[in-house]
């Protein structure tokens, strides 16, 4: 299954491309069990040291995970697999110049979404709709689980979607979303009103299969959490105490 690698530059590197090839191409498949270490340097050609670099690397990546006194097993790819490197490297990079990138994307890619999920919801789906809402307006604005269950409700659309990879799409970004909103939430004080105001329209057109009224309604509703979010970077900015910055509904 594996080419001898030689002794050329880079040999871990190498290796981890062939066996992450191997699973790609479903030579080796999800529960499966790696040949030993030793006989993987065999069949590489290449040293111990090396070998489990490689090993330690695809292990690291999810790839492959290491039992000790069982062996090495091809890891089965999960929704996490993808979207925790993205949510890694986000987080990293992440400050408050990219507050209005992060609203920006949004706009662009959850309006689409609604569409769709008013075209493939299902009952189940209209269910947790609810539920999400009433625990959302349940809650105080000092609430910590405030910001989560905000965007709990949009993971619900792209679930919604019928399309797989949408929730891959928009859950790096949305993980972002809760410092965001917990910033926001602090200095409007109408933004919870306003999100339960737009969540309940999106519900609605979705229930009703109106793609474009969902469209429409999730276009609406970004543009006011931009609204929130420029208020609340100027707040920050200006080291407002919240009570001096104006409401959504004040600006209007």
């Amino acid at each position: 299954m594996f080419k001898n690698v030689g002794n050329r530059r880079l040999l871990s590197h190498s290796i981890e491309e062939q066996i992450e090839q191997a699973i790609r191409d479903r030579k080796l498949i999800p529960g499966q069990k790696l040949p030993t270490e030793l006989e993987l340097c065999h069949s590489f050609g290449v040293s111990r040291t090396v070998m489990r670099e490689a090993l330690r690397v695809l292990n690291s990546r999810g790839l492959i995970r290491i039992q000790k006194g069982k062996g090495m097993f091809v890891n089965a790819v999960t929704a996490s697999s993808v979207t925790d490197p993205m949510n890694l490297y986000l987080s990293l990079n992440f400050d408050e110049s990219y507050v209005l990138d992060v609203i920006h994307a949004r706009q662009a890619i959850e309006p689409p979404i609604a569409a769709m999920a008013a075209e493939h919801r299902t009952a189940e789906h209209l269910v947790s709709f609810r539920e999400n809402m009433l625990r959302l307006e349940k809650l105080t604005g000092e609430s910590p689980d405030l910001a989560s269950i905000d965007m709990e409700f949009h993971m619900l659309v792209a679930k919604s979607s019928g399309n797989l990879l949408m929730p891959l799409v928009v859950e790096p970004i949305h993980q972002l979303m809760p410092k965001i909103k917990l910033n926001i939430y602090e200095v409007v004080s109408d933004a919870k009103q306003s999100a339960l105001e737009y969540h309940s329209k999106i519900v609605n057109a979705i229930e009703e299969g109106c793609a474009e009224a969902a469209h429409h309604a999730m276009r609406d509703h970004l543009r006011v959490a931009e609204h929130h979010a420029r208020l609340m970077l100027d707040a920050r900015k200006e080291k407002l105490p919240a009570s001096a910055v104006p409401t959504a509904a004040s600006e209007e």
